[in-house]
């Protein structure tokens, strides 16, 4: 039996472990990617391991989400970062140069290599055939420090594309289809890889829309073949050299098979609140909107921004609607001005803003109250994007254009005017000079750290029993940013935890932390639905409630990237044996569980006790012997610290 790509990438990178479905495996990593919401922190660890240099073939550090400067800390943080990278030997890329995900494909990005990111969205890279895998900021200073990452063997899900995309239809659609289909959960422990016929008409930024928001479906991470679209692309960026063909052997299987006919999507978009909850546009016309964005790792490319202006090109924008332009890279910019296109935006009545994450993570750009919001972004969890009873739905440029020019949602296909022409460019102008490259070794550098960057938090051993009560009992498919929010006021405390902590559950319960700082020494509890902990893989979603006393947390599964948090930072994660027993719990019972130490190093069931109602629960741990090793030692750091003395 031939190999499919994933397989071939796993392969050419094993280091532990065999590729059997489940169990965990060590891949080499060659390149990282972190950025300033996430990268602040995996300095701070990486800077506590006391290793001089990256170990790693290229890494490289973006200034993307905290680019609002209302006081000094995000501007301290961004000299912090800068310093950092000239110290350990990572590129820097600058404010303003745009965001990591589409700036790491046009001036990074190999075919073939391995790519870990402290960013879920960095599974876009599979656009190029690269593995490229989202993870929590720990594991990003390991894999800085020359250590492998472990994930477990996930399955392969092969999507077969057939036909061609129709006029107004786009690659956005087709990666809705899936979560219409599948909704947020379905690739959880699965790498999804695209094949078939269908693909020799999506570009590379196409590939880039569709494997970037496969985040969204759970999945570790999506892989495209490197063929000669790809060859396209690294060329029109002047790195031709760096093109490997990859492709995917005649007779490869994978585990599970999906096709769709790209001739038969319509317009689809994602309603409020939640990625998986969409339905084709024209169900939901005539709903009358506040914004329009258009922009972000989910939407990065030229033609992502082309085509809205060559359709706004004799038109304006209805007075009600903020139709906000978030260019995602410096290149791209400058390439839409060259092209006289950025003015076609602007006369119309475009919001123009400086390249980044900006509105998709909440900094600024918060629609009005109670007002829907269209956008190019990945995701719409409740209060994301800063207006905490938001209503944003996800959906393609077309759809996000055509619903600004006439104030409601509009079905791109029934505007009076032909499909805009657009073919990407052979060559650009390229422009590099907002890229620092590292510095020479020998160089003595120090550390620039403004007040808000505080020491990491010390966390003790697991004691044998625990003892707390559940502070926070949540539903299903909760995301990091209800347990640990991003926007302009919380993420500039990302590099001073006793701060951020403050945070914690805000979106969900104001009066968590007021609660959960009460019970910081002596431990407390968060109960869970299914894939709790799903979306973004900002560690601060676990570190946070460490600090506060968070020992255990109970589910009835979880997201991937999260439950690795959990263990990372030593909290338990456990899951529910019997369903059932979920709705049996209520906030503020008293759960006891004894002999963990020894129950958890056994690999069994554990019972958890609801001291409150008299009641015993089976719990389920599927930590392997590494990550039992961080439970039980209080964090991965202290693993480390350990091995080290």
């Amino acid at each position: 039996m031939g190999k499919n790509v994933t397989q071939n990438l796993i392969e050419n990178h094993l280091v532990e472990g065999k590729m059997i479905p489940g169990k965990e495996i060590g891949i080499k990593i060659d390149q990282t990617l972190t950025q300033d919401a996430t990268g602040t922190m995996v300095m701070l660890e990486f800077e506590a391991m006391k290793i001089p240099r990256v170990k790693t073939e290229l890494s490289a550090q973006y200034v993307d989400h905290n680019l609002v400067q209302s006081d000094f800390k995000n501007a301290d943080d961004h000299l912090f970062l800068r310093s950092a990278c000239k110290k350990y030997g990572v590129w820097y890329s600058r404010p303003g140069n745009g965001v990591s995900h589409p700036v790491h494909m046009e001036r990074f990005g190999i075919p073939g290599k391995t790519l870990l990111g402290s960013d879920s969205h960095t599974c876009a890279a599979g656009s190029l055939g690269m593995l490229a895998i989202g993870a929590g900021g720990l594991e990003v200073a390991m894999a800085l420090a020359g250590k492998p990452f472990y994930v477990k063997m996930p399955k392969t899900w092969g999507v077969k594309l057939n036909g061609s995309l129709s006029d107004w239809v786009s690659a956005k659609d087709v990666i809705l289809e899936l979560l219409r289909r599948h909704d947020v959960d379905r690739g959880i422990g699965k790498i999804i890889e695209y094949y078939g016929p269908g693909l020799k008409y999506l570009t590379a930024m196409d590939r880039h829309v569709i494997a970037n928001m496969g985040a969204e479906l759970g999945a570790t991470t999506t892989v495209f073949p490197s063929d000669e679209t790809v060859y396209k692309f690294l060329k029109s960026q002047g790195r031709g050299k760096d093109w490997d063909e990859i492709t995917a052997d005649s007779d490869a299987e994978y585990d599970e098979y999906e096709e769709i006919n790209l001739s038969e999507l319509e317009p689809l978009i994602a309603c409020p609140s939640s990625p998986g909850n969409v339905v084709p546009v024209s169900e939901v016309v005539g709903r009358e909107i506040y914004q329009a964005m258009i922009g972000s790792s989910a939407n990065p490319g030229l033609r992502d921004f082309a085509v809205p202006a060559l359709m706004v090109s004799e038109e304006q924008i209805h007075d009600r609607v903020s139709f906000d332009i978030n260019p995602t890279s410096r290149q791209i910019m400058e390439t839409l001005i060259e092209r006289g296109l950025l003015s076609k935006l602007v006369r119309a009545g475009g919001r123009i803003h400086q390249a980044g994450c900006n509105g998709c993570i909440g900094m600024g750009q918060a629609p009005a109250t109670d007002r829907i919001s269209l956008r190019t972004v990945p995701r719409n969890f409740p209060g994301r994007s800063g207006t905490k009873e938001d209503q944003v739905y996800l959906c393609s440029p077309e759809t996000a254009t055509a619903s600004a020019i006439t104030g409601v949602i509009t079905d791109p296909r029934t505007l009076d005017m032909d499909y805009p022409e657009f073919t990407e460019p052979e060559t650009i102008n390229i422009n590099t000079q907002m890229l620092v490259p590292p510095i020479e070794e020998d160089e003595e550098i120090e550390l620039e750290k403004g007040p808000n960057i505080q020491p990491l938090p010390l966390f003790y051993s697991l004691p044998d029993i625990l003892k707390g009560p559940v502070l926070q009992k949540v539903g299903n498919d909760i995301s990091t940013d209800e347990i640990m929010p991003a926007g302009s006021q919380v993420l500039p405390f990302r590099s001073n935890i006793p701060e951020i902590s403050k945070f914690v559950f805000n979106q969900v319960d104001p009066t968590y932390y007021k609660r959960a700082i009460k019970y910081r020494k002596t431990g407390s509890v968060i109960v869970g639905g299914k894939n709790y902990g799903q979306g973004s893989s900002r560690e601060h979603a676990a570190l946070a409630p460490r600090y506060l006393g968070v020992k255990v947390v109970i589910a009835i599964n979880f997201a991937r990237i999260h439950f690795q948090n959990l263990a990372n930072f030593g909290i338990l994660p456990l899951e529910f044996v019997d369903q059932k027993d979920w709705n049996k719990i209520e906030q503020d019972d008293v759960m006891v569980i004894e002999n963990v130490r020894k129950a958890i190093q056994n690999g069994k069931n554990i019972i958890v006790t609801n001291r409150s109602k008299n009641e015993a629960y089976k719990m389920q741990q599927s930590l392997t012997p590494r990550q039992v090793a961080m439970v039980l030692e209080g964090s991965l750091i202290n693993v480390v610290r350990k091995e080290n003395v």
